[in-house]
């Protein structure tokens, strides 16, 4: 069995920072691609960036030059550093992962945590 468990969520003033983990834990497994996702109330979820095992990241333009994911495959922990936040970035966070565990492709997603950036 493979779980994904997220930390990190807090409560932040605009232009602060926080950084968001999620790791992968269990046996038999390996990650293809990670990614986090957030949804703020009443809106529909949208990707925030994901990265590759090999280190190949994609972000939403909202968040361009402001986070930055990584990966520590040794770990199987995914991060995202988020600097200079703003209200407008309150969510809750979700990664998703897509894994392959015991020669089957599998797709989990993290119980969320929240952002809450104050003006």
């Amino acid at each position: 069995q493979v779980q994904l468990v997220e930390s990190g969520g807090g409560l932040v003033q605009a232009g602060g920072s926080l950084r968001l983990s999620c790791a992968a834990s269990g046996s038999r497994f390996s990650i293809n691609t990670m990614d986090w996702y957030r949804q703020a109330p009443g809106k529909q979820r949208e990707l925030v960036a994901g990265i590759t095992s090999r280190g190949t990241t994609r972000y939403a333009d909202s968040v361009k030059g402001r986070f930055t994911i990584s990966i520590d495959n040794a770990k199987n922990t995914m991060y995202l550093q988020m600097n200079s936040l703003k209200p407008a970035d309150t969510a809750t966070y979700y990664c998703n992962a897509d894994l392959l565990w015991s020669g089957i492709v599998v797709v989990l997603a993290g119980q969320g945590t929240q952002v809450t950036v104050s003006s």
